[in-house]
């Protein structure tokens, strides 16, 4: 299994998500995902970078990590003309090791022009009709789409990669797994659930990488991991629909008045015991991923980093597969 690293768009400035995606390619991990937001989830995480500008940078600071976003909504926001666009040129300028994270995103980005934010249901539609039309650009030529969603004209990519990059599908409940299964390249979870990997396989996956999350914070002390978690990933402990959504970050401050550290912290790994990491890494192993990305909560990356070139990935390389 590959281990990769999470840059936070939410909490981190462009210039350090740079040098964190440098620093680590250099620490030995071999993935890494952006996330794509216009918001933060809350104003306490206080940022929002534009990610097709950041991969750009971080194509020019890095030589061999495999890169993707974690994930982009091609539905509302951001026509998949567009996406297609964008992503090409992402994979021109990181040959053979850009992949397209895509899932069906939440009002919370997505609302901000205006358009309906519609149900899930019609989201699935629109992301499965949104997949079609970024595959069809992607083969060159003219192209034109006329669909319930969706419309291109004669519309020409004319800076395409060797290879289209693989598109990888985010889903949580049965039917997302189903559709992630029947149009992705690969899937994407946050949880170590094999019930999830097995429907995916089941829905047409079979062979396809699997990509999961892993939240940390890695600090002086666990306590203090606990309290950096909890004030700035209050979220991460909303349940049900309420992060698809919610429309702005005030919103989601709202929401989290009554979630409490505790709650948060079944989220988050804050140990500073290298085995736990290590534990908490091979239970997505046994559950059937082929790579998770790690997330740093905070700012302070730099002490993630010596961390788990230390202590966590020497001792996962020791376990047998």
């Amino acid at each position: 299994m590959r281990i990769g690293y999470h840059l936070s768009s939410e909490e981190l400035r462009p210039g350090p998500m740079m040098r964190f995606a440098r620093r680590a390619e250099e620490a030995g991990f071999e993935v890494l995902t952006v996330s794509d937001h216009f918001h933060p989830w809350t104003r306490r995480q206080g940022q929002s970078p534009f990610v097709w500008s950041v991969l750009g940078g971080i194509a020019q600071v890095t030589e061999r990590i495999e890169v993707g976003t974690a994930v982009t909504c091609p539905t509302v926001r951001t026509h998949p003309a567009i996406i297609a666009h964008a992503a090409a040129t992402t994979a021109v300028m990181l040959p053979g090791r850009f992949f397209l994270g895509v899932g069906t995103g939440e009002a919370l980005n997505e609302h901000i022009l205006g358009d309906r934010w519609p149900e899930s249901a019609v989201r699935r539609e629109m992301l499965e009709e949104a997949v079609d039309v970024i595959r069809l650009l992607w083969q060159g030529g003219s192209r034109s789409h006329h669909g319930r969603h969706y419309t291109v004209e004669q519309a020409t990519i004319f800076t395409l990669p060797e290879e289209p990059p693989p598109i990888i599908v985010s889903g949580f409940g049965p039917r997302s797994i189903d559709l992630a299964g029947r149009i992705g390249d690969g899937y994407m979870n946050t949880k170590p659930d094999a019930g999830s990997i097995a429907r995916f396989r089941s829905a047409g996956g079979e062979g396809k990488p699997c990509y999961g999350k892993l939240d940390v914070c890695i600090a002086e002390t666990e306590a203090e991991g606990r309290r950096i978690a909890f004030e700035t990933w209050p979220n991460s402990a909303l349940k049900g629909e309420l992060a698809q959504v919610l429309p702005v970050p005030a919103h989601f401050e709202q929401a989290v008045a009554n979630v409490s550290e505790d709650d948060v912290a079944e989220s988050f790994l804050c140990s500073l015991n290298p085995d736990d990491h290590v534990a908490a890494l091979r239970e997505f192993a046994d559950a059937g991923f082929d790579s998770v990305v790690v997330q740093q909560a905070g700012t302070d990356q730099e002490r993630f980093f010596e961390f788990y070139e230390s202590e966590v990935l020497p001792r996962l390389a020791a376990v047998p597969a």
